[in-house]
Order: C-alpha cells, then sequence, then structure tokens
C-alpha cells in the first residue's frame, strides 16, 4: 500500500506569509478601487470639509469667548479641534453603507463576492478607504485650526500618528455602518438609523465637553464609546493632553476588528 507523499515543512511555511502577502493584496486592491471613485467628483472632499470647519469657526470661537465649558489651562479652541477632526471621521463613515446597499442594487457587490477574495478583505478594503478619505479632513481641520491660533505639534511622527487614529476610528464607524445595512437591506432605513445614531455617539463622547461634566450614567455611554479614546487619543498627540495611549490605540484596534468581523459576517445578505 502506497502512502501519499507529504509536504516538507518548509513549503508550509511559506504558504502562509504568501497567504498573507495575498491578503493585504486584495486589501489594497479594493481600498484603490475605492479611493478611485473620487475621481468622478472630487468636490466631495470639499463639501464634507465644510461641516467641521463651521464646528471649529463659529462653535469654537463662540464658546471660547463665553467660557461656558471649563477646560482648565487648556483654550477651548484648542480642546475643541481634536474633537472635531474625530467627528469628521464619524460623519464620513457612518454611512459608508449606503454605498454598498447601492453596490448590490447595481449587481457591483455580487460580482465582487464571487471573486476569490475572501469578504474580510472586501470589507478591509472599504473600511481603510474611509479612513484615507476621512484623513484629508483632519488634514484641512488642522490647517484651519492653526490658522485660528491653536497651539498644536507638528512633530512628524506624532501627525502621522494622528492619521493612522483617524483611519481606525473611520474604519470602525464605516464598518458599523455596513453590519447596519447588512441588518436593514434598504437605503432609507440605514439612512434613518444613521441619522439617529450620529449625534447621540457624537455627544455622547468627549468631543465637545470633558466626561467629567457629563451624569453619570452619560458617562457609562462615553467608556464603552470608541469616539472617546479616539479623541483622547487626537489630544494626546495634538496638544499634548494626558491619556493612556495603550488603550486608546487598544479600543481602537479592538473595535475596528470586530466592526470588520461583524461586517464580513453579515455581507452574504446583502447579496441575497
Amino acid at each position: 500500500m502506497s502512502v501519499a507523499p507529504v509536504a516538507p515543512p518548509n513549503a508550509w511555511a511559506e504558504s502562509r506569509p504568501r497567504a498573507a502577502v495575498r491578503l493585504l493584496s486584495r486589501i489594497a486592491t479594493f481600498c484603490l478601487v475605492e479611493l478611485q471613485k473620487l475621481r468622478h467628483d472630487r468636490t466631495e472632499l470639499v463639501t464634507r470639509a465644510i461641516q467641521p470647519i463651521l464646528w471649529l469657526v463659529i462653535f469654537g470661537q463662540t464658546f471660547s469667548r463665553i467660557r461656558a465649558i471649563p477646560t482648565g489651562d487648556v483654550p477651548y479652541l484648542d480642546y475643541l479641534a481634536p474633537g472635531i477632526i474625530a467627528q469628521s471621521a464619524l460623519f464620513v463613515a457612518i454611512f459608508y453603507g449606503i454605498q454598498i446597499i447601492w453596490e448590490r442594487d447595481a449587481g457591483i457587490l455580487t460580482k465582487l463576492l464571487v471573486t476569490p477574495s475572501p469578504r474580510s478583505a472586501l470589507v478591509t478594503g472599504k473600511a481603510f478607504a474611509a479612513g484615507v478619505r476621512t484623513i484629508s479632513q483632519a488634514i484641512v481641520v488642522i490647517i484651519v485650526a492653526a490658522l485660528l491660533g491653536v497651539s498644536m505639534t507638528w512633530n512628524p511622527l506624532k501627525l502621522l500618528a494622528v492619521f493612522v487614529v483617524v483611519v481606525l476610528g473611520a474604519a470602525f464607524f464605516s464598518c458599523l455602518s455596513m453590519t447596519i445595512a447588512g441588518l436593514v437591506l434598504r437605503r432609507d432605513r440605514l439612512m434613518g438609523i444613521g441619522q439617529a445614531i450620529t449625534m447621540p455617539l457624537f455627544f455622547a463622547s468627549n468631543a465637545l465637553y470633558p466626561v467629567s461634566l457629563m451624569p453619570g450614567w452619560l458617562q457609562v455611554i462615553s467608556h464603552v464609546n470608541p469616539l472617546t479614546y479616539e479623541v483622547s487619543a487626537l489630544r494626546g498627540l495634538l496638544i499634548g493632553l494626558p491619556t493612556n495611549y495603550w488603550l486608546d490605540f487598544g479600543v481602537l484596534i479592538v473595535a475596528a476588528t470586530a466592526g470588520i468581523c461583524a461586517a464580513a459576517s453579515l455581507l452574504g445578505r446583502l447579496a441575497r
């Protein structure tokens, strides 16, 4: 009786790195496909940047004058700027599921799902494309904040870390949107849910005011809100406020990973 030959251990050792490289290549491909859509409507980057600029210029300068929110020795405009960066990431990403429903209706999603690429690669590519889109808004907010006199760091490594935080935050919220899309399956329902949860997520974070000013029940919600940790990391990196970077980055990485898994598991419902 003949025995089938067993592949040498080196073959197994080489297959894992190759599989990882192949997966990363597919994620990058899906991300680039998403970003190329901006070529057809470049005004999107400009129009989406208007809202965070208005928050910074109008809301920030007004509340800086009336001094209604105590922020210690930090000027309120300095305190607000990182929160507005996180807000722009939230507002861009939370409606990302609408696009995937449109792709389902146009038949594009079905074609993507029959490719050998895993669903997690598709979701991850879209999630990080949302993060890259948000980086452009973060740059605009940083420039406007600097023009308004906000004291921020210009350390290249810290600015690079800021972009990483923004990408992780946008990745989570875009996956949250795609997860909701997999549950509701319709654009109008997703739009309603997105509008219903956007402002609660924003106000139940430390983007506008310290967590210590919130009532107890809202503090509990804030501590489980990934946006809170995104803002804390941005404040630490940009204006030097003390924070636990291990906790902030850990929560964002775990949230983004969980969001990718949830969205990928529900992606098949959209194609039925």
